[in-house]
């Protein structure tokens, strides 16, 4: 089942198991199952530690779980942990054989604190990449805390249950039969949504810390790269972010970062946050900024409220809030949103093998959609507002020598139509005769651009009328103190070396403010809550 480079990586890690483990397999005579029995056959031969037992009697079938020896409660994977899941099985084997993880100790001892009885479900694809850190958060939990059970279940596999639950995004997941949450979603962020007053620990522990010479918001490229260069200065740096590494997460392939010939989103964005934390940076994440108070209303410090009620304070801050997916903003959109209207081919593409799908959108992004959706599913309709395709020559020429796509430019999307609680089309304007169309479809992909997330920074920050923080050629604002750079500021070209690169130069720039500045003692949380 594994080739032999996979085999000797398996074997390798294998051998960093602690305790024996069991795999309790419930197959059946499917292609699947024959796969799944020829896979665990080979897990087993590279350990003596790991034995199988064939006769589990589960309903998902095939199927098998991960557990203790001795056991029988563990992480069940329905289908082939494989593509980008066979990670997932490797972390497993690994944290129930009593590997550490690596994840703080305050989110294990958060994840053994959870009382009452969590049955996830979770459905992947195996091209999805954010998939893996929802399983792995899941699995972590259930491996952790015997009141939760988590099961993986990959779509394909099995496709009927996928169409009686109506599942067309992924990673979606069930919590004790309902809907808990689709989308790339970290251990952090489940257990908050868990544990009730987790929010008002977590502010309590922000305001309580010392005041930070330099505080990045936002862990995007920019971010990270601002972290790095502003710790090498030798001075306190901090970086609150909703989920690091920003919209590289939600990439699938990276090929023109220089000097890295060719990566994926969630691998570069766990290397900008290995890097960061190698400099020993306070990084904060799931945390989102609500308002900014500049230093000359504070008396000295810039104050940054968190939506969680903590309030974070520095002698400089950087801006790298990034941007999100542009909405189409018409009706049907968030009705219909993972019932068909997605955002992500990568990850929700195969959901949608054999059926009619639009793209909306001829930049870059919207091509190489249509062509990656081209390849899987029967037929792709893309809109276009404007009079051409605005993408590359290449991924054009590419486009529309595919036999099952066909394009419509000057046509404005006025509707996303559905029916029992799906989309069934798709509706658009001709700008030049003014006619209308209906498309009929199952699904919706919208690659339009992207927003800045600037929102909280109305009325303290200059913002550019399209919501872009406003800077010069050092990355200043019209605040002082303040600093912004990457996708959320007027910088041109929303690229991932531009972004890092303007978060060192923001850095720069943060540090040549701070030498500047006079000398104050500034007295920490403690102290100040002592006096």
């Amino acid at each position: 089942m594994l080739d032999a480079t996979l085999k000797t990586q398996l074997q390798t890690y294998l051998g960093m198991l602690r305790q024996p483990i069991q795999l309790i397999a419930s197959l059946d005579d499917s292609d699947t199952g024959t796969e799944m029995r020829n896979l665990l056959n080979d897990i087993v031969s590279l350990s003596d530690k790991v034995t199988l037992d064939t006769t589990g009697n589960d309903a998902r079938k095939p199927s098998f779980v991960v557990a203790r020896a001795g056991e029988t409660q563990g992480v069940r994977f329905a289908g082939l942990p494989l593509g980008h899941e066979f990670t997932s099985l490797v972390l497993a084997l690994l944290w129930t054989g009593g590997h550490p993880p690596k994840v703080d100790a305050d989110v294990i001892d958060a994840i053994k604190a959870l009382d009452g009885d969590f049955s996830f479900e979770v459905y992947m694809s195996l091209s999805c990449h954010n998939c893996p850190d929802v399983v792995q958060a899941l699995s972590l939990m259930a491996i952790f805390n015997p009141k939760v059970k988590t099961v993986v279940i990959e779509g394909g596999a099995f496709q009927q249950e996928v169409n009686d639950r109506e599942i067309m995004a992924v990673p979606m997941v069930f919590l004790n039969g309902k809907v808990f949450g689709s989308g790339r979603m970290t251990v952090e962020e489940i257990v908050a949504k868990l544990d009730t007053n987790s929010g008002d620990r977590e502010a309590a522990k922000l305001s309580a810390k010392d005041a930070f010479d330099v505080l990045i918001v936002g862990g995007g490229p920019a971010g990270a790269a601002a972290a790095v260069y502003a710790a090498r200065k030798g001075i306190r740096v901090g970086v609150a972010a909703e989920r690091f590494g920003g919209q590289t997460n939600d990439t699938m392939a990276i090929e023109n970062y220089i000097s890295v010939l060719e990566t994926d989103g969630p691998k570069f964005a766990a290397a900008l946050e290995a890097q960061v934390r190698h400099y020993e940076v306070d990084i904060m994440n799931l945390q989102r900024a609500d308002k900014i108070v500049p230093a000359t209303e504070t008396g000295g410090l810039v104050a940054v409220h968190m939506a969680n009620g903590g309030v974070l304070k520095a002698r400089s801050v950087i801006l790298s809030t990034g941007a999100r997916w542009r909405n189409v903003n018409v009706p049907g959109e968030q009705e219909y949103k993972n019932k068909g209207v997605a955002y992500c081919p990568h990850c929700d593409g195969p959901l949608f093998k054999g059926k009619r799908v639009a793209v909306i959108g001829g930049g870059n992004s919207g091509v190489e959609a249509a062509i990656d959706l081209a390849g899987v599913v029967a037929h792709v309709t893309l809109i276009e507002f404007a009079d051409a395709l605005k993408a590359d020559a290449v991924l054009v020429s590419k486009l529309k020598s595919l036999p099952n796509v066909e394009i419509h430019v000057n046509a404005q999307t006025t509707e996303i139509t559905g029916a029992h609680g799906k989309v069934n089309g798709l509706g658009y304007k001709d700008r030049v005769t003014g006619a209308i169309h209906q498309v009929a479809l199952e699904g919706v992909f919208v690659q339009i651009g992207l927003v800045p997330n600037t929102e909280f920074l109305k009325g303290t920050v200059e913002l550019s009328r399209f919501g872009e923080i406003v800077v010069d050629a050092k990355g200043h604002t019209n605040v002082p103190g303040v600093f912004a750079a990457g996708d959320c500021t007027t910088v041109p070209y929303k690229q991932i070396v531009i972004a890092a690169g303007d978060g060192s130069k923001a850095a720069l720039s943060a540090f040549d403010y701070l030498i500047r500045q006079p000398v104050v003692a500034v007295a920490s949380a403690a102290e100040a809550a002592m006096a």
